[in-house]
């Protein structure tokens, strides 16, 4: 048992983008960062969930825009001049999603060794962790490592994509 525990850990070393959200440090897998824009105009799409702000057009593509603050049911908060967008490919099955996620600031980008990663802890049955990768051991710091293909649900996904298709 130790040895898988350690094996996952040692899979899930390597560099993450590191980010804040309402003062908790977050952590994302570099690979799955396409680029960092500044805040730019959402326009919103009528009948999304709360969480997806709306669309943006980058660069002549529409891509949807999750408020990641909202999503994670944290207080809805101002933009400041460090509020951005982190523009991600989300894979599920053999769908990929372009989407930006909206973070209050972009930290740095960090190498975590497997030796750095604790697995996530069990809340009980009642709380959603599958979209937690690990949590990181930075200093006296712990980072939450999310796996971005699971943020969001496979339904959800496919309605960010038709709210993007649409607009």
């Amino acid at each position: 048992m130790a040895e898988e525990t350690i094996m996952a850990a040692t899979a899930k070393a390597g560099k993450y983008l590191t980010f804040t959200l309402a003062e908790e440090e977050y952590g994302l897998e570099i690979l799955k960062v396409q680029e960092i824009i500044g805040m730019m105009n959402v326009t919103r799409v009528p009948k999304t969930p709360e969480f997806v702000r709306g669309v943006i057009n980058l660069r002549g593509k529409v891509i949807p825009v999750v408020d990641l603050r909202l999503k994670f049911g944290l207080a809805e908060q101002d933009e400041t001049e460090k509020t951005c967008i982190i523009v991600v490919q989300v894979a599920q099955g053999d769908h990929r999603t372009i989407m930006g996620i909206i973070v209050d600031q972009v930290s740095e980008v960090m190498d975590i060794g497997g030796d750095q990663i604790e697995p996530v802890p069990s809340f009980g049955s009642s709380v959603d962790t599958t979209f937690i990768l690990g949590m990181g051991k930075i200093g006296s710091k712990v980072l939450t490592m999310l796996d971005i293909d699971k943020v969001l649900s496979a339904g959800e996904t496919a309605a960010m994509r038709d709210a993007a298709q649409t607009a």
